[in-house]
């Protein structure tokens, strides 16, 4: 069965995931720039405790390798997924704090992320306008249906 694709869902997913990559980026930046900050947030939220600042540099390595073949669009199924589960848990990780709203506004901002995460993953073959193929957004396409 086909199903014909939206006009812009190709750019609503393409601009879904650079807002998702521009999020992870300034994380991986910190764990590159900073990694005597990542280690703080990996002692407080997981509980991991003396970490050198070594471990962080090839964390943070690995990090920007993934989340850049994720802003291309490359091998949507594993990039996507390890984006949504990194996001999924560091989400959890802090949920002690969403009891406390008042004091921890700022940690409200997962949520919509992880919806975004999680939108972007269930749609990614609708995603479209990525390095390995890219589709004019002036015409109808059609998508095989699964």
């Amino acid at each position: 069965m086909q199903k014909v694709m939206p006009k812009y869902l190709p750019l609503s997913l393409l601009l879904l995931r650079l807002g998702i990559f521009i999020v992870f980026l300034v994380w991986t930046l910190d764990k590159l720039i900073h990694p005597e900050h990542a280690a703080g947030v990996f002692s407080k939220f997981y509980g991991l405790e003396a970490m050198g600042e070594m471990i962080f540099l090839a964390i943070g390595i690995a990090q920007l390798i993934l989340i850049l073949t994720f802003a291309v669009g490359l091998f949507k199924t594993w990039t996507y997924g390890a984006v949504l589960l990194l996001h999924a848990i560091s989400t959890f990780s802090t949920f002690g704090l969403y009891l406390k709203p008042f004091d921890n506004l700022l940690f409200f901002a997962a949520w919509p992320m992880l919806a975004a995460c999680v939108a972007l993953f269930l749609m990614r073959d609708w995603d479209t306008l990525t390095l390995g193929k890219r589709t004019s957004l002036t015409q109808t396409h059609t998508v095989p249906i699964k």
